[in-house]
């Protein structure tokens, strides 16, 4: 008897304590027999909150959900926008599972919400695709991309709802370019400066030829306008020069012919130059007269 009671005293103490289990805050729980929800179906809601809650111990089983915020990434897919242009979208889900009974029918217990995340992913997909191919491409890169994610998150929850799925938002996080078409874009984009930059060379040649000319023009006109200025110049200091000589001529003849012998000779002969001359021709006369006598 003695050894007895230990062993109840034991068995009492493991059925208690699995009688009670802890709901956590941001859980909720179910209580199943044999895979059953037991409250289903009721007046009363069948999950549990956070507290501490009994079951029948070795019968009855709690499957515990998290029903915090959860979040679903998805690989990267290819859409077309409606002028069948391939872009590659990267977008996140956030999702709470509202309906515990609903899930629990829907996945089972799926602890990891692997089954719900493989479930919902063709659920946002689907949509998200009606909406590229219904749209350009600037539409979703602009203004349109927060009314795009609104319906595809309606148009989900509609199509979740079944599964006790609440989905909370859907977020596209990138659109880009496949490779293929980034290098087409890119060369595209080359060709389109080279043009503009041969455009703005041709331009910037003309404007160039244009000043070029100009210029010219201006320094053949100021040349021109200095030579005649220059000839004005020329002639009124000949017309003074000649009007010198005249006075000098007047007042003594014979010093204004020697003057005027001494230019002449001074302009023809240069050191390389032979000339033979008449010594008592005209040209010659001051060579000889040009004598002393002493005086």
């Amino acid at each position: 008897m003695k050894i007895f009671t230990p062993i109840l005293a034991l068995l009492l103490v493991v059925l208690a304590v699995n009688s009670a289990f802890v709901v956590r805050e941001g859980e909720s729980a179910l209580v199943t027999q044999f895979g059953r929800i037991q409250g289903d179906g009721g007046k009363a809601s069948p999950d549990y909150g956070p507290g501490l809650h009994f079951k029948i111990p070795l019968i009855q089983n709690v499957v515990r959900f998290d029903r915090r915020m959860l979040n679903l990434e998805a690989k990267p897919e290819r859409y077309f926008d409606s002028g069948k242009n391939p872009v590659n979208v990267d977008f996140y889900v956030k999702w709470q599972i509202e309906n515990p009974v609903l899930y629990y029918r829907s996945f089972g217990a799926d602890s990891l919400q692997s089954q719900a995340s493989s479930r919902l992913t063709p659920i946002i997909k689907d949509p998200l695709r009606f909406e590229f191919n219904s749209h350009t491409l600037s539409d979703l890169i602009a203004s349109a991309r927060s009314d795009i994610t609104e319906r595809v998150r309606d148009q989900a929850n509609r199509a979740a709802v079944g599964l006790g799925i609440h989905v909370v938002d859907v977020r596209i996080k990138r659109i880009e370019f496949p490779d293929e078409v980034l290098k087409s874009v890119y060369n595209r984009m080359s060709s389109e400066r080279k043009r503009l930059a041969n455009d703005l060379r041709s331009t910037g040649d003309e404007q160039a030829t244009k000043i070029s000319a100009d210029a010219d023009r201006q320094v053949q006109v100021i040349k021109a306008e200095a030579e005649r200025d220059a000839q004005v110049k020329r002639g009124e200091g000949d017309a003074k020069a000649a009007e010198v000589y005249a006075a000098a001529y007047a007042k003594n003849a014979d010093f204004y012919g020697l003057y005027r012998s001494l230019d002449a000779y001074k302009n023809a002969f240069n050191a390389d130059d032979v000339i033979v001359l008449d010594q008592k021709g005209e040209f010659m006369k001051y060579f000889g007269e040009s004598r002393g006598d002493g005086k």
